[in-house]
């Protein structure tokens, strides 16, 4: 379309899902920050398959401003691809993300932005005065937090945070699956990315319901346990596997060195020993290893599955997303 930049400085990607009284509050308030900035800017917005009726003030919002770009993905494909789809279509050299909820402050995107101009390629917010529940959503992610600091070797306080800000290189390349969207950071630093992390402002929520509950934490546990074999193992899984088998070997041969030796003992000394009353009772020996072999062979299984889904969707270029419909300014804002 003629008239429209290739490229803009600053592209802010909006997943949304059942916001609709907040939309038009959001795109307010980021126009006002935005437009204080000397930087041309988008703010591109994504709907992923709301039931409510945040479509229709997407649109009105998007008429009314001609820096709103808008996405409408067919169904509800999760946060992860309406992010992804943002980062493909966005135009900006930084990309800035955030919640629609009205819990991350606009405010703070000049912070985001001064520690990218001092060279970071990832800046990420900390929510350090989270205003939440503790039981259902401070604490689950506190341990998800260090749980993923200590898995990936990257410390930051809030992994769970959305604002966050990306130089354009980081991004491009990434395909992000599941809830992998919570470990960019991670996987910007695997390919020597520059990470930081800035306090922000974190407001109660107003409208709405969180989208958010202590059954994704299963989900960040498996996706976790993905990345952490995807950033060391993936070009050399025999280094995991293998480990694993020599492991299981040695425990096998040391339980026949027990077994022998009581065997020599009774036969020595006449006397019934420990691992000769064991042969005696199988079940107590067999069944719990198996029972571990089976863990293992499951959570093997999982890992191998996982570098094939990857390679079908990338091999193939086949999007995790289906886009319905788009809708485009003539212009972008800004200088």
């Amino acid at each position: 379309m003629s008239g429209i930049p290739t490229t803009v400085d600053i592209s802010v990607v909006v997943p949304i899902y059942n916001e609709e009284e907040n939309v038009p509050i959001l795109v307010e308030e980021l126009r006002q920050v935005l437009s204080q900035l000397k930087r041309s800017y988008e703010i591109l917005l994504v709907d992923d398959g709301s039931a409510d009726q945040s479509w229709d003030f997407l649109v009105a919002a998007a008429r009314k401003c001609s820096c709103v770009r808008l996405i409408r993905f067919r169904r509800n494909f999760g946060q992860t691809a309406a992010m992804t789809a943002g980062f493909r279509e966005s135009r900006g050299k930084v990309i800035v993300t955030m919640d629609a909820d009205l819990q991350n402050d606009p405010a703070e995107i000049p912070k985001l932005l001064d520690r990218m101009d001092a060279g970071f390629d990832v800046v990420s917010g900390w929510r350090k005065n989270r205003q939440d529940p503790y039981l259902t959503r401070r604490l689950p992610s506190a341990i998800a937090n260090r749980l993923i600091s200590w898995f990936t070797g990257v410390a930051l306080h809030d992994y769970g945070c959305t604002l966050k800000a990306y130089s354009r290189e980081v991004v491009t390349h990434l395909d992000l699956y599941g809830e992998m969207h919570r470990f960019i950071p991670a996987l910007a630093s695997w390919v020597g990315g520059l990470i930081a992390e800035v306090p922000v402002n974190h407001r109660p929520r107003r409208f709405g319901k969180s989208k958010y509950g202590l059954s994704r934490i299963v989900k960040v546990i498996l996706d976790l346990l993905t990345v952490k074999f995807l950033l060391r193992y993936s070009t050399r899984p025999i280094q995991i596997f293998g480990k694993l088998g020599l492991l299981f070997g040695l425990l096998g041969a040391l339980m026949m060195l027990v077994v022998l030796g009581g065997h020599l003992a009774f036969m020595i000394c006449g006397q019934e020993g420990f691992a000769d009353d064991l042969i005696k009772r199988p079940f107590w020996v067999i069944a719990p290893f198996m029972l571990i072999l089976f863990c293992l062979q499951f959570i093997s299984m999982g890992l191998l599955a996982e570098i094939q889904i990857r390679t079908y969707h990338e091999s193939q270029n086949k999007p995790i997303y289906v886009i319905r419909e788009r809708v485009e300014s003539s212009a972008s804002a800004g200088p």
